[in-house]
């Protein structure tokens, strides 16, 4: 067994190590606004419900490691003081990985993910309609812990109205957990979903998705993608190229014989084939085929 002394090693590789331990961990996927009124959206797992009675929840926007910045969801809750925590299950897992791209300041990442913008109740940042549950709450205080790279912020939340779908409820109208579906975080680029175990989606962070507004109609409508599949086609840093799809078809027998079909239904089908492999790229080849 190696024993390691936090203060002799690089913030980075510390990271890597009390995040590839503790977990899995739940995720708060934030939602937020800034005095001017411009939503926000963030996944953070660095979160957990702390509290009944008052309800409580507590998260913590570290600072960035490599610049030692803070970021907009610690910055718009120090100004309004309000937050909306929705749970992020298995059927949002690609959209929130794809919110988490570092857009600069005013992007709304609610239009780059897909998701859509549900009114709150109580307090002003939107809910997220496609959680299964989302808190909306009011922050009651933000502990600092420090003021170097990686330094957790701790935002201290009361839940002051919740929302439950009734898709996730028993026949008692209790969260069946088998429905909920939910997704946590591992280390590096590991989640662990509830239902199934562990699974893997790379890191938007090292690159900056189009996202789904990007994305054409004839490929958002179609009833052959989910939000998934939109928050995988979103993450791809740039389209590829007329030449880039020319070869890779000229050298696909299959790809070329699907995109000989007039089905183009056929033509999705076959490429949500490659983004159940995590391929996007080769998907949206298939899917641009036919208009290069």
């Amino acid at each position: 067994m190696i024993s390691i002394n936090p203060k002799e090693i690089s913030p980075v590789k510390l990271q890597g190590y009390l995040q590839s331990s503790v977990g899995p961990r739940p995720i708060a996927f934030a939602s937020t606004m800034d005095n001017n009124r411009t939503p926000n959206l963030s996944p953070f797992s660095f979160f957990n419900v702390f509290s009944s009675n008052p309800p409580i929840l507590v998260f913590s926007p570290a600072r960035r490691v490599r610049d030692n910045t803070i970021k907009h969801t610690l910055i718009n809750c120090q100004a309004t003081r309000e937050v909306v925590i929705n749970v992020v299950n298995y059927d949002i897992v690609q959209q929130m990985s794809l919110s988490s791209t570092e857009y600069p300041d005013g992007v709304n990442e609610f239009l780059k993910s897909g998701l859509t913008m549900l009114p709150s109740e109580l307090v002003k940042p939107y809910r997220v309609a496609e959680s299964p549950v989302q808190f909306e709450c009011k922050v009651n205080d933000i502990i600092s812990l420090g003021t170097e790279g990686g330094a957790g912020n701790l935002i201290i939340c009361e839940v002051v109205q919740m929302h439950i779908s009734e898709d996730i409820l028993d026949a008692n109208g209790l969260i069946d957990q088998h429905k909920i579906d939910l997704v946590s975080r591992m280390g590096a680029n590991w989640y662990s979903r509830s239902n199934q175990g562990l699974f893997e989606i790379p890191k938007p962070l090292a690159t900056m998705g189009i996202g789904v507004d990007q994305i054409p109609d004839f490929i958002k409508e179609s009833a052959v993608f989910d939000g998934n599949d939109l928050g995988m086609l979103g993450n791809v840093e740039s389209l590829p190229s007329t030449e880039e799809i020319n070869i890779f078809v000229q050298q696909n027998i299959q790809v070329k014989g699907v995109l000989s079909s007039a089905d183009e239904v056929k033509v999705h089908q076959k490429a949500k084939e490659y983004l159940a492999i995590q391929d996007a790229l080769s998907a949206w080849k298939v899917l641009l085929a036919k208009r290069v």
